[in-house]
C-alpha cells in the first residue's frame, strides 16, 4: 500500500517578497489542477485520474491509471487542452476506462462545442473511439455529442447506454444506443422522438423517463415498458414554480425520485408511478436553501442511500452505515468537507474528496477492512493550508432591504480595514459563490488584496423568488446588488474607497465593465475575462440552439432594452482603466464581445488593453491561458491598486 503514496505530487519550493503576506509563484494558483477526475475501478484494485505534466517536450495532462497493488502506471492519453479537453473519466468495467472529452468545432458556420467518448482497454493497452466507424457510417448525421453516458451495464459490464443527439432535421431528437465495448456492436433500444432532450433509464436498465422540450416548455414523460406508448407525468414552463425534474429510480421501477419546489425552496420528493395522482412525498428538505445534489445508490444494497449535497457539509446519507462512515472521516479529518464521491463495487475501498476554503483539495484512498485511509493526489501542489487566507461569511442589505449573502476573504496576517480591494461577482448568473475553496480569490489575497464575492439576487440556490427576481435582470437590481455590496464594505471600513477594483470572468465580466459604468467613481479599475458586452447579441447568437427559448426568458427579448444594458452601450462613461481577456474558440460567450468592446474603448481613447488567447475557451483549460491571465491580472492590479509586486 505504501506505493500509492508515488501517486503524490511533489510541492515546488515557495518564496516570499518584503509584503505582509507571503507571495507565492503565480503557477500556484493559476495553473490548472495538478490531479483531478480520480476514479476507482470497479474492484477496487486501479486509480484512473487526469494529472498534469509541464515537461519540455510535453506540456497539458495526461490520463494515469495506477495499479494499487504493484505500483505500475501507465499513460494511455494526453492532451494540450488545446486541440481537445478532457471532461471525465468513468470506468465501465475492471478493464475499460471511458474518457469524455471536448473540442471546438463548427457546424453550418455555427461555433459549436463537440463531445466524444473514447475507451481504454487495458489488456491490450489501445485507445479507440467508443462508436466504431461502422456505426457512424449507419448515420446520415455525425452527432455533436457522443459522451453521454446513460447507463452502465453492472450485470454485462461490457455494455453501456449511450444517448445521441440529432442533426439537421432530427435536432432536438436524442436516440439511445446500446454498445458493446469489447465487440464495437451497437443497436438502437430507443428510437429519437421529436423534441425530446433526455432519457433517463431505470435501475432494470430499461428506457423509462424522456424529457421533452419545446420552446420554454417541459414534459416529462414514463414509458412502462421500453418503446412503448408513454403517458404524460408532468408539464411546466422554464423557471416556473411547479417544475418537476426527475432524478432516478429506487430498486423498485415504479419509485421515482424528483426535485421539486417545497415552501418555495427546492426539495427531494418521490413518486409511486402507479399512483394515479403522482403523489409527491417529501424526501429531503432544507430550512433555507435549494436542495442541489444528484442520488446516491448503492448497488451493493439495491437503493438509494442519499443526496450529493448536504446544506452547506458534506453529501447527505439516509442509510446509517454510510453516515457513520462519513461521521468518522469527520474525527480523521476535521475542519473540513469530506466527500465520500466513490466506492468499489463491493464498497468495501472508496475514495474521499477532502476540501475547504482553506483546504485546495485532497483525495484520498480508503480502505475498510484495513481501517486505514491513505493521501493519494493533492489538487494543488504548492498550496497548503497555513498560506491561505480564511473567508469568512457576511450579509447585507440591498437598497431595496433585500439580504445578500456574501463572502470576504482577507489576506493573512492583516486586519479587515482600510484594506485594497477587489469585487469578484461570480458567473452563470444562476449560479453560486460560497465558503469552498476558490483559486482566483486566494490568488488575489495572496497578493494582498481583500476578495469580496457576493451572491446577488438571481444567484442558484436560494429559492425560487430570489432566482425569479434575477430573470430579465442583467444591468438593474443585479448590479445594483454588486454596487450595493461595495458600498457596504466602504461604509464598515473594510475596504480602502481608492483603491477598489472590480473583476470577473463570463457574466462576472459583464458585471465588472458594468461597475465601471454605472458607477465610475467608485471603482480604480476594472476587469473582464471572457465576459459579456452586448447583451442583445448574446442573445441573438442562440437563435440557432435549441435553448433560445429558454434564454430568451432568462435575459430578455427586447434586443433595443438589452442592448442599452450592455457595456458596450455605455463605454463613454467608462474612465478607469480596463483590462480585456477572451479566448478566440470560446464558444459561451464569443470572442466578438471583448473585440468589439475594445474597439469601442480604444476609439473613445479610453484606458484599455486587450489580450486574445490563441485557441482559448471560456474556461481557460490549457495551462498557459491561465498563466497569461493571471499574470495581466497580477501586473494590471499591481498598477492600479498601488500595491508592490
Amino acid at each position: 500500500m505504501k506505493r500509492i503514496l508515488a501517486f503524490l505530487l511533489l510541492c515546488l519550493p515557495l518564496h516570499t517578497v518584503a509584503n505582509t503576506v507571503p507571495q507565492l509563484p503565480v503557477e500556484a494558483f493559476a495553473s490548472i489542477p495538478d490531479v483531478s477526475y480520480v476514479q476507482l475501478s470497479p474492484d477496487g484494485k486501479k486509480l484512473a485520474s487526469v494529472v498534469r505534466v509541464e515537461q519540455t517536450k510535453l506540456k497539458g495532462t495526461v490520463v494515469s491509471i495506477l495499479d494499487i497493488d504493484t505500483g505500475e502506471k501507465t499513460y494511455p492519453l494526453h492532451t494540450d487542452n488545446q486541440k481537445f479537453v478532457i471532461l471525465s473519466l468513468q470506468w465501465a468495467n475492471d478493464n475499460t476506462l471511458l474518457i469524455k472529452a471536448k473540442f471546438p468545432a463548427n457546424r453550418y458556420g455555427t461555433p459549436t462545442t463537440e463531445t466524444r467518448l473514447v475507451k481504454y482497454d487495458l489488456t491490450t493497452k489501445k485507445t479507440s473511439s467508443v462508436l466504431a466507424p461502422s456505426v457512424l457510417e449507419r448515420l446520415n448525421w455525425i452527432p455533436q455529442h457522443q459522451g453521454q453516458i446513460i447507463d452502465l451495464m453492472p450485470d454485462d459490464p461490457d455494455t453501456i447506454l449511450l444517448s445521441l443527439d440529432g442533426m439537421g432535421e432530427k435536432v432536438g431528437q436524442d436516440s439511445v444506443l446500446k454498445v458493446n465495448l469489447a465487440q464495437g456492436r451497437s443497436s438502437y433500444i430507443q428510437n429519437a422522438k421529436k423534441n425530446i432532450i433526455s432519457w433517463i433509464t431505470d435501475r432494470q436498465h430499461k428506457v423509462r423517463i424522456s424529457i421533452y422540450n419545446d420552446d420554454t416548455e417541459f414534459r416529462i414523460y414514463e414509458q412502462p415498458e421500453q418503446k412503448s406508448e408513454a403517458r404524460l407525468l408532468w408539464t411546466f414552463k422554464a423557471f416556473s414554480e411547479d417544475i418537476v425534474w426527475p432524478l432516478g429510480f429506487d430498486a423498485d421501477p415504479n419509485i421515482l425520485f424528483v426535485r421539486a419546489y417545497h415552501k418555495g425552496f427546492e426539495a427531494i420528493f418521490k413518486v409511486n408511478l402507479t399512483d394515479p395522482k403522482l403523489t409527491k412525498e417529501l424526501v429531503y428538505a432544507n430550512e433555507d436553501t435549494d436542495v442541489e445534489g444528484e442520488l446516491l445508490y448503492s448497488q451493493l444494497k439495491q437503493k438509494v442511500i442519499g443526496i450529493s449535497e448536504g446544506d452547506g457539509e458534506e453529501y447527505t446519507f439516509w442509510d446509517k452505515e454510510y453516515a457513520g462512515l462519513q461521521n468518522g472521516l469527520k474525527a480523521v479529518l476535521p475542519d473540513a468537507h469530506n466527500y465520500i464521491t466513490q466506492f468499489s463495487a463491493n464498497e468495501r475501498r472508496y475514495i474521499v474528496y477532502s476540501t475547504s476554503s482553506t483546504e485546495p483539495g485532497t483525495y484520498y484512498f480508503g480502505d475498510r477492512d484495513a481501517k486505514a485511509l491513505y493521501p493519494v493526489a493533492n489538487r494543488y501542489g504548492q498550496l497548503t493550508s497555513d498560506l491561505l487566507a480564511q473567508t469568512q461569511y457576511l450579509s447585507y442589505e440591498a437598497r431595496d432591504k433585500l439580504k445578500i449573502d456574501a463572502y470576504l476573504t482577507v489576506p493573512n496576517g492583516l486586519e479587515a480595514k482600510q484594506l485594497p480591494t477587489i469585487i469578484f461577482p461570480h458567473g452563470g448568473p444562476i449560479s453560486y459563490d460560497s465558503n469552498d475553496f476558490d483559486y482566483w480569490a486566494q490568488f488575489f489575497a495572496n497578493r494582498g488584496y481583500a476578495v469580496f464575492r457576493m451572491n446577488f439576487r438571481g444567484s442558484a440556490g436560494y429559492g425560487y423568488e430570489f432566482m425569479k427576481a434575477g430573470l430579465k435582470n442583467w444591468g438593474l437590481e443585479m448590479q445594483n446588488d454588486v454596487e450595493d455590496g461595495t458600498r457596504y464594505l466602504i461604509d464598515q471600513g473594510i475596504s480602502d474607497p481608492k483603491r477598489i477594483c472590480i473583476v470577473g470572468a463570463s457574466y462576472g465580466g459583464y458585471a465588472a465593465l458594468m461597475g465601471a459604468a454605472m458607477a465610475p467613481d467608485l471603482y480604480r479599475c476594472a476587469v473582464s475575462v471572457a465576459g459579456v458586452t452586448d447583451v442583445a447579441y448574446l442573445v441573438k447568437s442562440s437563435r440557432r440552439s435549441t435553448n433560445y427559448e429558454v434564454v430568451k426568458e432568462q435575459v430578455g427579448s427586447d434586443f433595443d432594452a438589452l442592448y442599452d444594458r450592455s457595456p458596450i452601450s455605455k463605454a463613454s462613461k467608462i474612465t478607469v482603466p480596463v483590462l480585456l481577456l477572451h479566448g478566440d474558440k470560446d464558444r459561451v460567450v464569443r470572442v466578438q464581445h471583448s473585440r468589439e468592446m475594445y474597439d469601442e474603448l480604444k476609439s473613445l481613447k479610453k484606458p484599455v488593453e486587450y489580450i486574445e488567447l490563441e485557441n482559448g475557451d471560456h474556461h481557460l483549460s490549457n495551462n498557459d491561458h491561465r498563466l497569461t491571465t493571471f499574470k495581466a491580472l497580477d501586473r494590471f492590479l499591481a498598477d492600479n491598486l498601488k500595491t508592490p509586486l
